[in-house]
């Protein structure tokens, strides 16, 4: 991306931020959990992304983001971090494509430790694929006009000139068995 030296960019101390470095199996493991406890502040943080189209304009709300990650894996880890190890680990080990259906077993007990250590319940399946109206208490982003790095560049290419219609094929068609 080619910006010029009106854009403003952040200092690398204001990006900096403890990261959450978590295998994949792991996060799979806690997805639904961490989706449906962290809920309101990501729907915040990609309202925040959508309406602006700056990244620049989301970075407090993308560190609330990660802070509510880990807090969450902090509480996890607390309470249920054995059965939440047998769970990943059966995840990441018992097949190549990190697949759910050889670990049912050890599915329910973690989702058992989670409902009554934590209070938090398995979302049920489709869940995060349901429209939901997300109320937001941030303004809405200022216009962007004043933007330069999303300036509108008119489109060079005129229309093409309307054409005759084409002539049949010269060889007909595949279709030849087909009778009109």
């Amino acid at each position: 991306m080619v910006i010029t030296k009106d854009v403003n960019l952040p200092e690398f101390t204001a990006l900096n931020v403890q990261e959450v470095d978590l295998s994949t199996a792991t996060l799979m493991s806690a997805g639904p959990y961490l989706g449906k406890d962290c809920e309101g502040i990501n729907n915040e943080f990609m309202l925040c992304r959508y309406e602006s189209q700056d990244p620049r304009a989301c970075l407090d709300l993308g560190k609330k983001v990660t802070s509510c990650t880990m807090q969450f894996f902090k509480k996890v880890k607390s309470k249920c971090q054995h059965e939440f190890n047998q769970y990943a680990h059966c995840i990441d080990k018992s097949s190549g494509d990190y697949s759910f259906a050889n670990c049912r077993k050890t599915q329910a007990v973690f989702d058992r430790c989670m409902q009554e250590k934590l209070g938090l319940q398995r979302p049920d399946f489709g869940y995060f694929c349901r429209a939901r109206v997300h109320d937001s208490k941030s303004l809405p982003p200022a216009p962007r006009e004043s933007c330069p790095c999303h300036s509108q560049v008119p489109d060079p290419t005129p229309s093409l000139p309307d054409c005759k219609p084409r002539p049949a094929a010269r060889f007909s068609s595949r279709f030849h068995w087909i009778t009109e």
